[in-house]
């Protein structure tokens, strides 16, 4: 059954996590200005306690769990940063975690995971291969499921750093955020439009990985095909049944980004901004870049950099190509 989130379940998430994620700081971007002519601002999730936003999700999920559901264990499927966001969480609560990530998931997010006593079991490339497996587990050995998207206490989770975007910028214009599974953006709209109806809402999927745009024209969730994508952690076919009310309701523009704007986008954060990404990050800028919404010149525009967990080697590869 679906159970729509709003701000009074994002405040209360705020409340039940304080003290254990990171209030990230709202920071300018003004070196990014005159790309548009608009007040460019960044909320880095990258500077976030597992370098990426997902924490808040698993903290508050995990948290709301009965005493016999922790105790039973927890498991998780991801591309690696809810995975890691579930074995911090997991470990600061004494609790076991098994977490699926992909075969070819980036190694800084595998040694993360495994540094915070996490079980991992690596299996097959897509969100619906990890899942398979997951449940296969979970039946097995009656494990507690903390789903990476699709779950009301973990998009009001997520939905707190939407709260602290109107907290530490009240006048914002336009919040441009990278759309996977859509906990993130379910949550951060969620907040945003509930406290100042009038800020636009962008969501940014890859090119490749369409779902919520198909989703939105066929007016219901939809599957799309894998496709390729530089954006692994927005690697997700299927719309969440909790998240598409939510971003159908709140997200104004649904737009994608192509690989050879996210590497630019990743450059411009990384050299520019001085902000070490991802590119599931950096996608929101990459969007801009290729001109698939519009930067209203003057505009406050905060574009959400959701992680940092990149490869040294995936770096090098991009700033090869870039500076070719």
């Amino acid at each position: 059954m679906t159970r729509i989130v709003g701000l009074n379940d994002i405040k209360q998430a705020a409340a039940r996590i304080s003290g254990k994620v990171r209030h990230t700081p709202l920071l300018r971007g003004d070196k990014l200005d005159n790309l548009w002519g608009a007040e460019v601002y960044f909320k880095p999730e990258n500077l976030q306690v597992t370098g990426s936003f997902k924490i808040r999700g698993a903290t508050n999920k995990i948290l709301s769990l009965s005493d016999e559901e922790r105790a039973r264990g927890v498991i998780a499927s991801s591309s690696g940063n809810h995975a890691q966001g579930v074995a911090y969480a997991a470990k600061t609560l004494g609790i076991k975690a098994t977490l699926v990530l992909p075969e070819n998931a980036p190694r800084s997010k595998v040694e993360g995971c495994k540094n915070l006593g996490a079980e991992v079991i690596l299996h097959g490339f897509d969100s619906i291969q990890r899942y398979n497996k997951l449940y296969e587990i979970q039946a097995e050995k009656g494990y507690t499921l903390v789903h990476s998207y699709n779950d009301p206490d973990l998009i009001a989770g997520q939905g707190t750093s939407g709260l602290e975007i109107m907290e530490d910028l009240p006048d914002v214009d336009t919040v441009v955020v990278p759309l996977g599974g859509g906990g993130l953006l379910a949550g951060v709209a969620a907040a945003v439009k509930e406290t100042r109806p009038t800020v636009r809402v962008v969501g940014v999927e890859p090119a490749n990985i369409q779902r919520y745009a198909e989703s939105r024209k066929a007016g219901k969730p939809v599957k799309v095909e894998m496709g390729p994508t530089l954006a692994d952690g927005l690697m997700i076919t299927v719309t969440g049944e909790n998240n598409y009310p939510l971003i159908d309701k709140y997200v104004d523009e649904i737009v994608p980004a192509n690989d050879d704007f996210i590497r630019k986008a990743l450059m411009e954060i990384v050299f520019k901004a001085k902000l070490l990404v991802e590119p599931s990050a950096a996608v929101g800028v990459a969007a801009a870049l290729e001109e698939n919404f519009k930067v209203k010149p003057g505009e406050k525009i905060c574009f959400f950099l959701s992680g940092g967990n990149i490869d040294p080697e995936k770096l090098a590869d991009f700033i090869a190509r870039e500076t070719a």
